[in-house]
C-alpha cells in the first residue's frame, strides 16, 4: 500500500461519523472516494466514479440492525446499534470506493473492481480508532492541565471540562478545514454536498434529477458532522462530573464513556430531527454550522453520481417489496 493510499483511506475511515447519516431512516447517505452510498430501510447501493469516467455499483439487501435483534429498539441501546450498522456499512462502501477510485487509469476492464483484502483496510481501521483516542480525549485532557498549572482556575472540574470541550472543538475544526484544503478530501466533501442535495430532493417529492438536486441546500440536519458534534458538546457536562483527579483515570473514563455518549446523542438528535421548532433542535445548529466545511456544491457529474446511488438502493427495496413513500 502506498502512503497516498494509505493516507486517503485513514482520512476516509477517520471522517467516516462525519460523513454518515447515523440514523434508521427512509433514505441516507454517506459520501465515499469519488462516489456516494446510498441506503434504504431494507438495502443500499454504492456508486462509485472510476479514473477511465466509467461509472460502477455495487448493491446489496441488509436488514436493519433493530429487526435482527430487538434489543436496538429500545432509547439509548438503538445509537449504538444504529451507529455500529451505519460504520460496518460505510466501511464496506468505502473499501469498495477505494477499489474501483484507485484503479489504474488506463485501465478498461468493465468488471466490478475487487475489493482490497481485510488486512489493507484493518490496518487504517486500527490508526484511526488509535488516532481518534489520543486527538479528541487524550491531548485535550493533557493541554488542560499544563494550562491549570499556568491559570490554577481552570483546575476545577467545571472549567476544566469547559476548557477540554472548546479545545477539542477547536481541534475538530481546524483538523476539518486543513482537510478541506487539500484536493482529494475536498472532492469527497463535494460527493457529501452531492449526498445531500439529493436526499433532499427525494424527500421534497419532486422528480430526482440533477436539475432539481442542485436547487437544495447542501446542508441536511441528519448529518453525521451534527451527530459528532453533538457528541463533542455533551461530553463537556458530563466530564464534568466525573469524580477522578488523575491522568490515566480521566482519561480511561472518557473511553468508557463513549457509548454511553452516543447512545445520549442519538435520541437527542432522533428527537431533535422531529422536532424542529423545539428549543432540543437548537442543538443541531451548530452541526450545520460545520457542514460549511464538510460539504461542498457538487458538480452536476457528481449529482449524477449520488442519484444513481440512490436509484440503485431503491430498486432493490422495490424488488423485496419495500414501499418507499414519504411520510
Amino acid at each position: 500500500m502506498s502512503p497516498r493510499t494509505f493516507f486517503r483511506l485513514f482520512t476516509h475511515l477517520q471522517l467516516l461519523p462525519i460523513l454518515e447519516a447515523g440514523e434508521e431512516t427512509l433514505v441516507g447517505g454517506q459520501a465515499v472516494m469519488e462516489g456516494v452510498m446510498m441506503r434504504a430501510p431494507h438495502s443500499y447501493c454504492v456508486a462509485v466514479r472510476k479514473p477511465n469516467g466509467e461509472l460502477v455499483t455495487s448493491q446489496m439487501p441488509i436488514e436493519r440492525i433493530s429487526e435482527k435483534y430487538k434489543i436496538f429498539k429500545y432509547p439509548l441501546i438503538r445509537g449504538l446499534g444504529t451507529l455500529y450498522q451505519a460504520l460496518k456499512l460505510g466501511g464496506k462502501a468505502l473499501n469498495f470506493s477505494a477499489a474501483a477510485s484507485l484503479e489504474d487509469e488506463k485501465s478498461e476492464s468493465k468488471e466490478k473492481p475487487k475489493e482490497m483484502p481485510g488486512w489493507v483496510v484493518g490496518l487504517p481501521v486500527i490508526f484511526s480508532f488509535l488516532f481518534f483516542i489520543f486527538m479528541y480525549k487524550a491531548v485535550p485532557l493533557y493541554l488542560v492541565r499544563q494550562l491549570a498549572k499556568v491559570y490554577p482556575i481552570f483546575g476545577g472540574q467545571v472549567l476544566s471540562a469547559i476548557a477540554d470541550g472548546v479545545i477539542r472543538l477547536a481541534i475538530l475544526i481546524t483538523l476539518l478545514y486543513v482537510l478541506s484544503r487539500l484536493k482529494d478530501m475536498r472532492r469527497m466533501f463535494e460527493y457529501h454536498g452531492a449526498e445531500h442535495k439529493v436526499v433532499f430532493n427525494f424527500e421534497s417529492g419532486q422528480p430526482v434529477s440533477i436539475e432539481n438536486a442542485q436547487r437544495f441546500t447542501t446542508f441536511h440536519p441528519r448529518c453525521g458532522t451534527s451527530f459528532l458534534v453533538v457528541v463533542f458538546l455533551l461530553a463537556i457536562p458530563l466530564y464534568a462530573m466525573l469524580p477522578f483527579h488523575g491522568f490515566a483515570a480521566l482519561l480511561l473514563s472518557r473511553v468508557v464513556l463513549i457509548p454511553f455518549l452516543i447512545g445520549i446523542s442519538y435520541e437527542l438528535i432522533f428527537y431533535a430531527a422531529r422536532k424542529r421548532g423545539s428549543l432540543l433542535a437548537l442543538l443541531t445548529a451548530p452541526g450545520l454550522w460545520t457542514q460549511r466545511i464538510t460539504t461542498k456544491p457538487p458538480a452536476d457529474d457528481q449529482a449524477a453520481v449520488a442519484i444513481r446511488a440512490l436509484e440503485g438502493a431503491m430498486a432493490l427495496e422495490k424488488s423485496q417489496g419495500g414501499e418507499l413513500v414519504i411520510a
